[in-house]
């Protein structure tokens, strides 16, 4: 058996750098967490496998190699410690580069399935989803700074890539820069989808050879230290119509009331079925909200978990969420965090140009009207916005 070295600073870790100090606290709550899941259900131990709760129990460390693969390790817990399984072939690596301090390490031979303990007094994942789920709420101060820094980096990457795009770029072309930016940075690109003016209808625009042509949504979901932000952003390439102006308005009004019903102690059912009630409120069809997914819960997961009307897990503060309503062409997305004082929004970059909308300020169309350069507002050239 190794013991994992206390590497707070290994040179390969991406992201913010924090003192050991906060993270073994972070680290600490966490065991806690753990420990009392098992007491409740007279458990000896809990075998963690996968990519959600790896990152999060040992301090954002990647446990992949392929994205398209499940985590090459699997973490046991119990009374005595935490024990990493890993293969002789990646353990050094691992330990230098991405387990936390304090970790014991079994290693096996890389042609040998991970010994996962099974039988009486073993929790796995499955028997204790939701609970499992929920432990991951609050999010712990190195947490919170963690998601606050990719996300604000996350937002810079799509204002630089958008303040650069033109209408003759391919979509692919747009999502090749978005994702060498985000990896620049540390982070890995889960999904990054890029709709051009042919493709406003498609929900999940998948990047195509097609044109940017008039206008382009960019939607992105960004992993770093195994924490997801997601982020949408659109740019305009010519005057929007009255008719793209108004959508937009509308679908912002559709967020104001998933954003107002994050109320503490009240159900992510209820702040779901707020939102989905708004579309027919604000002048979309009633039943918008059965073409694309809501959003839910930001942390670990793309969602985390996933919004419906089902989903009776608990608003609490610390908790971070990511919106996508859409509708009639438009569409708005940031992750923001519910505190003591309200949301904080976490993808945020002052060089996007916002509107006010509900008390807050929300992502404005980026409008470069590259045809006719005189035609650009005053507003959008006070911002910086140039061609």
């Amino acid at each position: 058996m190794t013991t994992a070295t206390e590497s707070a600073d290994r040179a390969a870790a991406p992201g913010p750098r924090h003192d050991l100090a906060a993270q073994r606290a972070d680290r600490a709550a966490k065991r806690e967490r753990l420990l009392d899941l098992l007491a409740r259900h007279g458990a000896d131990r809990l075998v963690l496998t996968s990519a959600t709760a790896l990152g999060w129990y040992l301090d954002g460390a990647r446990s992949h190699v392929s994205l398209a693969a499940p985590p090459i390790i699997a973490a046991v817990v119990d009374a005595s410690g935490d024990t990493v399984l890993a293969t002789d072939n990646e353990v050094d690596r691992l330990i230098g580069e991405e387990l936390p301090p304090g970790v014991d390490v079994r290693v096996v031979a890389w042609d040998q399935p991970l010994p996962l303990p099974a039988g009486p007094g073993i929790l796995t994942e499955d028997d204790v989803t939701t609970e499992l789920r929920r432990l991951r709420v609050p999010l712990l101060p190195v947490e919170t700074a963690r998601f606050a820094a990719l996300g604000a980096e996350t937002a810079a990457v799509l204002t630089g890539v958008l303040q650069r795009a033109r209408p003759q770029q391919r979509e692919l072309d747009v999502a090749a820069e978005v994702s060498a930016e985000l990896i620049r940075r540390g982070a890995e690109p889960l999904v990054v989808l890029v709709g051009g003016g042919s493709r406003t209808g498609v929900r999940h625009p998948l990047p195509t050879a097609a044109p940017l042509g008039r206008r382009a949504l960019v939607v992105v979901c960004a992993r770093r230290q195994g924490l997801i932000v997601n982020v949408s952003r659109s740019v305009v390439f010519t005057p929007p119509t009255a008719v793209e102006e108004d959508a937009q308005r509308r679908i912002l009004a559709v967020e104001a009331a998933y954003f107002d019903a994050l109320v503490p102690g009240a159900t992510l059912a209820a702040a779901f079925r707020a939102g989905c009630q708004a579309y027919g409120s604000h002048g979309f069809d009633p039943d918008e909200w059965r073409r694309h997914h809501q959003g839910g819960v930001a942390g670990y997961a793309g969602r985390d978990p996933r919004a419906t009307g089902l989903t009776d897990d608990p608003i609490r503060v610390g908790q971070a969420f990511a919106w996508n309503p859409t509708g009639d062409g438009a569409k708005v997305e940031d992750t923001v965090l519910l505190t003591e004082q309200g949301l904080a929004v976490l993808t945020v970059d002052p060089a996007w140009p916002t509107i006010a909308y509900g008390g807050r300020q929300r992502p404005d169309l980026l409008r470069r009207y590259l045809d006719a350069p005189s035609a650009a507002s005053p507003t959008a050239s006070a911002r910086g916005v140039r061609p």
